[in-house]
Formats: C-alpha cells, sequence, structure tokens
C-alpha cells in the first residue's frame, strides 16, 4: 500500500500550531467578479463552518471532544483555508488547556488574526447538536425539472434570464446538484444552494442549467456562493437577493457561506440529510 497514491501519508502536527493556518484573500477572486478592492460590495453575509473533530486533553491529559462552530465575516480580508484548518484543529489533539473557554478564546484569537477580522466561535457538546437534528432546506426544487443537458459545459451567466411578461414575485429555489471541485486538493465539493429573491420570476430550468456548470470549476466554496450571487444579480435584477450554499462535509469540516444584499437574518446552522 506504501507504493500507492492512497499510501502516501500526511504529516500531522501533534502539538499546538497557530502558524499552520493559511489564509487566501478574499479580494483575489472578487477582483474576476468586477469588484475593485476598496469597492463597496453588493453584499453580505458569512461563512459559517462547523468542525466535527474537535479534541482537546485537560489538566488531567484526559482526552476532550466536542464540535465547533465559526462564523467568518464575508468581509474579512481572508478566507481561511480549508486543509490548513484541519491541520490546526489537529493540533490541538495533543495539547492541554485549562477550560473550554481557554480552548474557544485561543481558536477566535487564532483564526481572527488569519482572517483579518473578528470571528465568533462556539463549542458545542454532541448532545445539543444531536438534539437540533436534521431540517431540509426550504423552497421550489429544481432537480424535478427532466432536462437534457451536457454537464461538461462551464457555469454560461447567459443561461440566467427571467419572465419579462410577469411582475414582481418572492420565490425560494433550491438545488442539490451544486458541485464544485477543490482548487488545492482537486477532491469534490457537492452543496445544495437556496436562492430567495424578489423580482420578477427567474427562468428555473437556465438557473439550473447554469448551476450544474460549477462541476467542472475549481474553487472555493465562497467563491462559487459569490460568483452565482453576482451573475444573477447581474443578468436577472432582482430588487432583492440572498444565496445560501450548504456543503457536504469533507476533512472533518462542512463550510456554508451565505451572501445578501438586504437586511436578513443570518440563516440557522442546521445540517440537512447529505450533512
Amino acid at each position: 500500500m506504501a507504493t500507492l497514491p492512497l499510501g502516501q501519508q500526511s504529516n500531522y502536527p501533534n502539538q499546538y500550531d497557530p502558524s499552520l493556518l493559511f489564509p487566501i484573500p478574499r479580494s483575489d477572486n472578487r477582483l474576476k467578479l468586477g469588484l475593485k478592492e476598496g469597492q463597496a460590495l453588493p453584499f453580505v453575509g458569512v461563512d459559517i463552518w462547523n468542525a466535527f473533530e474537535l479534541s482537546w486533553l485537560n489538566q488531567k491529559g484526559k482526552p476532550q471532544i466536542a464540535l465547533a462552530e465559526f462564523q467568518v465575516p464575508a468581509d474579512s480580508l481572508n478566507m481561511i483555508e480549508s486543509k490548513s484548518l484541519k491541520l490546526y484543529l489537529n493540533s490541538l489533539n495533543s495539547t492541554r488547556f485549562e477550560s473550554e473557554d481557554e480552548v474557544r478564546n485561543r481558536l477566535t484569537m487564532d483564526l481572527s488574526a488569519v482572517a483579518g477580522s473578528k470571528i465568533s466561535a462556539r463549542i458545542n457538546p454532541i448532545e445539543l447538536v444531536a438534539k437540533k437534528g436534521i431540517q431540509e432546506m426550504s423552497g421550489v426544487l429544481m432537480d424535478r425539472l427532466d432536462i437534457e443537458i451536457d454537464p461538461s459545459l462551464p457555469a454560461d451567466p447567459n443561461l440566467l434570464q427571467v419572465n419579462e411578461s410577469f411582475g414582481l414575485i418572492e420565490q425560494c429555489l433550491v438545488s442539490h446538484l451544486l458541485k464544485s471541485n477543490c482548487p488545492v486538493t482537486g477532491q469534490p465539493d457537492w452543496a445544495s444552494v437556496q436562492i430567495r429573491y424578489q423580482g420578477r420570476p427567474i427562468l428555473e430550468e437556465g438557473l439550473l442549467r447554469y448551476l450544474i456548470g460549477f462541476r467542472q470549476l475549481g474553487e472555493f466554496h465562497e467563491h462559487c456562493v459569490e460568483t452565482i450571487f453576482c451573475d444573477i444579480k447581474r443578468q436577472c435584477k432582482p430588487e432583492k437577493l440572498s444565496v445560501y450554499a450548504r456543503y457536504t462535509r469533507r476533512g472533518g469540516l462542512d463550510i456554508n457561506p451565505f451572501r445578501t444584499d438586504h437586511n436578513s437574518a443570518w440563516p440557522e446552522n442546521t445540517r440537512h440529510s447529505r450533512q
């Protein structure tokens, strides 16, 4: 097995090491969207992270386990590369802390320093998370549409159109067919996406074809959601728009970006069946 690619080992740290965290400037991708540095963003939002492999030692050396939730503001200077966050969290496994509060404070301090903005960190006992249960995204499921499509074609914003003969409506559309690829590892990233808007009716078939076009794209979760938001806003011109994606877990982490252009409450961090 050691001669196979799957047999190659990764070096995981055994001592606390915040230098493992790797920042990715948000400005790089936003330039591709026509958003210049210093320019007001067309959205606000948050990236909700869930960490399922959080562990540390108490002062007696006994392992402690919990689940962590991090909320990273969309206007932070940097994202945090997910594999670097996994390695950083693993560096806590053999480190002793006085209390859970010390762990949470250390997480908040380290992640905020890398993100360039204050993030919030919450440590949840497993029992509490289990009680919250699972809830599917609400909205009209576009996946019911019986369409023929070439899934190798890239996402084309020109597919995004509205029905000009109708007036303004409020609608929520959902698809479970969003998939992209990690630009670092090439591994697939699977997601469900929820699009809420107020405006002329968006043609569902075109929107679904557009979303399927992300299948071959190598891009981060956050960038995908911001691209979807900006393309819909530019092409369909809704008066209000929110885009929310729940990505499946990989490496003990899931990332769930939310972007909106109005005073909308942040979504509840509730898992669905694929998570």
